[in-house]
């Protein structure tokens, strides 16, 4: 990417602050989904990333990674996966209960999504303390595909999810990165 196109993402990502909480600063990806161009460049720039990885399954979490990995999947011509909170897949699962910062969450993927010959590209929208994609490498790993990337619109390093990540030996990928929370 270049810094034009990162200016140009950052161009339509709103700040929106103090959201969800007092202090916070969000930051709103929609903005992107309603410009094509921006849109674009984000499946574009993803797929040349990764079109040479031997990528077999994008696997999406809930719900954000699903506006950008599903496009993405179609764009290299492979499978997409949804990985998502309990209760929303109908056939058997396999689940993975991760720490929240007030709490603990889980998510879930069907058990015959992939196998032991996948090798998954794992997307999301924002990485930001990475406790879900490591639930998500976690659940990705329990049934033998292979996981060693990562791709985000929005990093946010300050809060470490990148060096979660990497212990995991993932290698990780935001397009966009902003200081702080």
């Amino acid at each position: 990417m270049t810094e034009s196109d990162v200016s140009y993402l950052k161009s339509v990502i709103h700040d929106v602050p103090d959201y969800p909480i007092p202090g916070i600063i969000f930051r709103d990806i929609t903005g992107i989904l309603d410009d094509a161009k921006a849109f674009q460049l984000c499946i574009d720039t993803m797929k040349t990333r990764y079109q040479e990885q031997g990528i077999t399954k994008v696997v999406g979490t809930e719900a954000r990674g699903f506006l950008f990995g599903a496009p993405l999947a179609l764009a290299m011509g492979v499978g997409f996966v949804p990985v998502r909170k309990p209760g929303k897949l109908p056939r058997e699962t396999h689940s993975q209960t991760y720490e929240l910062e007030y709490g603990q969450d889980t998510l879930e993927i069907h058990q015959d999504a992939l196998t032991e010959d996948d090798v998954v590209l794992m997307v999301d929208d924002l990485l930001a303390t990475g406790g879900t994609i490591e639930a998500t490498t976690h659940l990705i790993r329990a049934v033998g595909a292979k996981v060693n990337h990562a791709v985000f619109v929005i990093g946010l390093p300050g809060l470490k999810g990148h060096e979660r990540l990497h212990n995991l030996n993932v290698d990780v990928f935001s397009m966009v990165e902003y200081e702080g929370e």
